[in-house]
Order: C-alpha cells, then structure tokens, then sequence
C-alpha cells in the first residue's frame, strides 16, 4: 500500500494555489487578503481535504470558520482545475514503484485525497499502470489515521495485515498502520504536519523511492 501526495507525488504546490485561491474567493472587500505560503500549508496537509479546508479556514481568519461550506467547495473547484499542474513526481517515484511490480507484489494506491482526484493525478503522472487498486479519502467511512482503510485494502489485495507493507510520509500513515498491525515505512521527504518524520514511530525510514529493491 502506497500513500500519494507526500510520497510518491509532491503536490504541495497544487494545494498552495487551490488554497489561495479559495481564500480569495472569500476575500471581503476593504479587509487584508489573506494568501498562504507553501510552508504553512505542509503542515496543514495530510488528513484530507475536509481537514485541510477547516485548518486554513482557523489560521486565516476567527470569522472564517463560519463560511465552511462555502470554503470546501470553492477549494473543490479550483483543485479540480489544478489537479496535477503544481506537482512533480519525486525523484525515485517511478524507479521504486517498477521495483517493486517487477517483484511481483501487488500494490493499492491509498491516500486521503478524493477518488476521482487521486486517479487523475495517478493518470497524469504516468503512475496508474502500477496499481491493481485505488482508494480514496472517500473510499471508506473513514480516513487514515484511523486503520479501517488499510485494513479494507488488504481485503482487497486479498493480503493479510501482517504481511502487507505501508509505505508512506507522515504519521497519519503509520498510526494507521500500526492500529491495522501492518509494517509501515515513511519517506523522508513529506508532509509530515510540520515535524521531524524521524521522530515517528515506524520500522523504517528512507530517503528515495529508488531505495526499494526486492527480489523474486
């Protein structure tokens, strides 16, 4: 199970304008305008566009909470005319990825972005011919890091927990993963909401993608 934005997708470019030009269409005139850097947006990342909104929403402004509604779907619109634009494939994506499907593992794609915005995202990238399954933020009841979502997906790879490996950024990958009791491995180069992702409790850590090589 691959995690995508954040491990295998830097993408944090795409949510920065979406952001921005969410906050913009909430913008009231005659008050300061308020735009967001890329650094405070990383660490609002992670848990979900619901999440991601809400955050923004409570940095930006104590009135803006209130205008939720409106917010996400501004936030929708403009991400889905975006989706893919900001965002580069990190260095070893495809290497580590190949790795692994040449070993003849089955991978599942699964993030918290929304379905049909992961997919294209995957498509876009050149990334979609790896995985056997895709599963988003609203695939399930419930997004990581809660564990239901990784234990659905080994349902669906037909794997047991124990044996069938996380890889991705942040912690929200590996409390799931341990929650699910699967083995969970995290980039180190993601949105990890701002801290050291060293710090996380996890069985591994690596610099690249590429780092991946298994045998038959």
């Amino acid at each position: 199970m691959v995690d995508l934005d954040g491990t295998l997708v830097d993408t944090l470019g795409d949510f920065v304008a979406a952001v921005n030009a969410m906050l913009a269409d909430l913008h009231t005139p005659g008050r300061a305008r308020h735009q967001l850097d890329a650094a405070t947006v990383g660490r609002m990342v992670g848990k979900g566009s619901e999440n991601l909104v809400r955050a923004v929403l409570e940095h930006a402004a104590a009135d803006l909470p209130a205008r939720y509604d409106q917010a996400f779907s501004s936030y929708q619109h403009h991400y889905a005319a975006i989706n893919g634009r900001h965002s580069v494939v990190y260095p070893g994506g495809l290497e580590g990825l190949h790795s692994l499907q040449q070993a003849g593992l089955k991978l599942a794609c699964l993030t918290n972005k929304p379905l049909a915005m992961a997919r294209q995202l995957l498509k876009l990238k050149g990334l979609d011919g790896f995985f056997s399954e895709v599963f988003g933020g609203d695939s399930f009841e419930r997004k990581k890091p809660d564990p239901l979502p990784l234990l659905k997906t080994c349902e669906a790879l037909g794997t047991a927990p124990a044996r069938t490996l996380m890889i991705g950024d942040s912690s929200n990958d590996a409390q799931a993963a341990r929650a699910a009791g699967c083995p969970v491995l995290l980039v180190t180069y993601g949105y990890n909401h701002g801290e050291p992702v060293r710090d996380v409790d996890a069985d591994g850590f690596i610099d690249s993608m590429a780092e991946l090589c298994f045998q038959k």
